[in-house]
């Protein structure tokens, strides 16, 4: 089993020719709601691309308001185990503010709304989930205290962690110490790292922030470079996988199909190497798709 911790969120999504200028109102395109947020997505990511053999549970919060119900729903249709997905009372479900321009780049602007209250005492009632998984998963969408609680309960089960630090906030030693996989996107990387972008060669930025952090204590860091691939630095070796070359339309939830691609080929135990093929062909078919979670690809879809 993999179990996914983290936020669920109601993508409001707007086509753009390009972002507006501060005090300028643009004329945009096609508007959509779209079931989102890192925590979901990575789970259905998982849950796709792992097939009928893996099961995927979540662990997070939605608001009592109609978006709460669809994403519900959304879990559901992906066969996501959502028995522990708290509704809070009183609390709106998190939304992200999505622009993509004509290039398919995004702008996101978040709300937290329920997912802020995602507590160690939610972690702790899904205790027999993360007892029966193989991997937990997490992000930083999440109280950074909350997944404290978690990434130190899952270690004390010896859980394999899986950290998609995003967006990036400082992380002491002894947390990267437990985590087994840290995948950051290259600023993220180097804001963790805790480099200077301005004053670094940018063709070795990630292989600077991953060895950085393996120092610190990351076991394994892979880093994602969007189009130019993904940087690994690992217990074994190190190495740069290119991207394969797609049309870009929208790159919302690139990051997270990949961490799901990733993920899912390490449950059905896939090497690493095999793991970060597999991500990289799921976020390419997903970036030359619109919106996050109708973006995913489903295991029949990539090539093996």
């Amino acid at each position: 089993m993999i179990v996914v911790i983290g936020s669920i969120n109601m993508d409001l999504v707007l086509n753009v020719p390009r972002y507006p200028l501060p005090g300028e109102t643009l004329a945009g395109g096609r508007f959509r709601t779209i079931p989102g947020g890192k925590g979901a997505n990575q789970a259905v990511a998982c849950a796709r691309i792992g097939g009928d053999s893996t099961k995927v549970a979540m662990i997070a919060c939605i608001g009592d308001d109609p978006f709460g119900s669809e994403l519900r729903t959304a879990l559901r249709s992906n066969k996501i185990d959502d028995s522990h997905v708290s509704t809070i009372v009183g609390k709106p479900s998190g939304v992200a503010s999505i622009l993509v321009d004509s290039s398919g780049q995004n702008s996101i602007v978040l709300a937290g709304g329920a997912n802020d209250s995602l507590s160690p005492e939610h972690i702790d009632a899904g205790l027999n989930l993360i007892q029966q998984a193989h991997i937990v998963v997490l992000q930083l969408e999440s109280p950074l205290a909350t997944i404290r609680h978690a990434i130190k309960l899952a270690h004390r089960l010896g859980k394999t962690i899986v950290l998609n630090p995003a967006p990036a906030k400082v992380l002491e030693t002894d947390l990267l110490n437990q985590v087994e996989y840290l995948i950051p996107n290259e600023v993220e990387a180097a804001m963790l790292a805790g480099l200077d972008i301005n004053n670094l060669d940018k063709n070795f930025i990630a292989e600077s922030a991953a060895r950085k952090l393996r120092a610190a204590g990351s076991a394994n860091v892979l880093v994602t470079l969007g189009e130019k691939g993904v940087y690994a630095d690992l217990r074994s070796k190190s190495f740069h996988s290119s991207a394969q070359p797609v049309v870009a339309v929208d790159t919302t939830a690139a990051g997270d199909t990949f961490i799901g691609g990733f993920v899912a080929s390490l449950a059905r135990g896939c090497n690493e190497g095999d793991a970060i093929a597999c991500g990289q062909r799921a976020a390419a078919l997903s970036v030359a798709r619109v919106g996050a979670q109708t973006s995913i690809p489903y295991y029949h879809e990539l090539e093996y």
